[in-house]
């Protein structure tokens, strides 16, 4: 059995509310989905083969799905955790902070943390983009409990305080017409966003150039105002050379991951022949777009790849159809006109190791401290605000 260690032990004091320098919308945070997450909500012929909290030998809770198990290791639930407390052993439900998978406390970290609302990606057992259900062997199973997570999201997470939780959904991604059908089901009743692979082809998808396949699930989205969220690793970690640390390796590319999975978007020409098409790239940082923009405009002018291109050259539909989202990036925060105003968002990646919680205040006002007023409120709350039709608290700092 796993050695008892005491909550003092485990966990920093708990943190007292931040000031707050600017209004938060977080664009990338994550719910470590509880025990009851799929309790009551899959047809009755197959509850009983529903995704199930189990105990291991060594005093562990994993969760078991058609015969796996997936675990939560270390640095996906850390929030106030000691960081020499840190591991890649699965964490028991008690060894984590209750906000990553209860709504009550996690508002009440939100608060702490001067965050107004968060966009909140699944987590291990569903993947950061469904691709555990719908790459399920039992495909009837899979879309149950793809449709299941979603209403879990939207009674138990979303509907409690929807001022508070932009509300983003997964879908059968297996077979198109069941996609379409979840992501029209989830927008009618208010899901802004729908969180989709960065490389489908890595994960036993069609590639995005395989038009049966892909376009009536972009034009669903485009159909319904959907925004389309890709999350860095959610087609899982770049190949690594042998013996080399794969975790460290990874986290250390989550630019280079995002550079690849945004040019290859945009090629897909999904963005140029769809203009209201809305792509936010997550937890990719920003440091990487000014120099894809670049790249891109040499291209046509030197090679002439891109000319002719629709009505609008590869790098303007780049800057029409993305967002960008960034936790701070201190050292190309300024390459921001370049890209865009309007197109750089904020995300605080709670309850991740990369997450600024408690501090996200701080983090702003220490690097972005510097940056225009107006420009701050854009980045920080108004254009996740208008990206995600969501509202803003009555009073939206900075001011001035």
């Amino acid at each position: 059995m796993a050695q008892e260690v005491t909550e003092d032990e485990l966990f920093l004091p708990d943190p007292s509310p931040r000031q707050v320098f600017a209004s938060v919308i977080s664009v990338d945070d994550h719910v470590v989905e509880p025990p009851d997450t799929f309790e009551g909500r899959l047809p009755a012929n197959l509850a009983d083969r529903a995704p199930h909290i189990v105990e291991t030998p060594e005093g562990h809770q994993v969760w078991e799905f058609e015969g796996e198990r997936y675990t939560q290791v270390g640095m996906n639930a850390v929030a106030g955790r000691r960081p020499e407390t840190y591991s890649l052993e699965p964490f028991r439900f008690d060894q984590m902070r209750p906000g990553c998978y209860e709504i009550e406390a996690r508002v009440r970290d939100m608060d702490i943390n001067g965050v107004w609302a968060s966009v909140n990606f699944p987590s291990q057992i569903t993947g950061f983009c469904g691709r555990v259900f719908f790459n399920a062997s039992d495909g009837d199973l899979g879309l149950a409990c793809i449709r299941a997570w979603n209403d879990w999201l939207y009674e138990a997470w979303y509907q409690v305080h929807p001022e508070r939780i932009v509300p983003l959904g997964i879908t059968y991604l297996s077979d198109p017409a069941l996609a379409v059908a979840e992501i029209r089901r989830n927008a009618e009743r208010g899901f802004t966003s729908v969180t989709l692979p960065e490389r489908p082809h890595e994960i036993g998808l069609p590639s995005l150039w395989d038009r049966a396949h892909w376009d009536p699930i972009i034009e669903a989205i485009v159909d319904t105002d959907t925004v389309v969220s890709l999350h860095v690793g959610s087609s899982g970690m770049p190949k690594a050379p042998p013996g080399a640390p794969i975790l460290q390796l990874g986290a250390t590319l989550f630019g280079q991951q995002s550079l690849q999975a945004c040019a290859e978007w945009l090629w897909s020409e999904h963005p140029m022949r769809h203009p209201g098409l809305k792509i936010a790239m997550s937890e990719g940082g920003i440091g990487w777009v000014a120099m894809l923009l670049d790249r891109l405009d040499n291209m046509v002018e030197r090679s002439g790849y891109g000319r002719g291109w629709g009505d609008l050259p590869p790098a303007e539909v780049l800057k029409r159809n993305f967002w960008f989202c960034t936790l701070d990036d201190p050292s190309t925060i300024d390459t921001r006109h370049r890209i865009g105003i309007d197109h750089v968002m904020v995300e605080v990646d709670y309850p991740h190791g990369d997450s600024t919680w408690p501090d996200t205040q701080a983090v702003i006002e220490k690097y972005w401290g510097h940056i225009p007023p107006a420009e701050l409120r854009a980045m920080c709350s108004g254009n996740a605000a208008a990206l995600y039709r969501h509202p803003l608290p009555d009073r939206v700092l900075p001011e001035g």
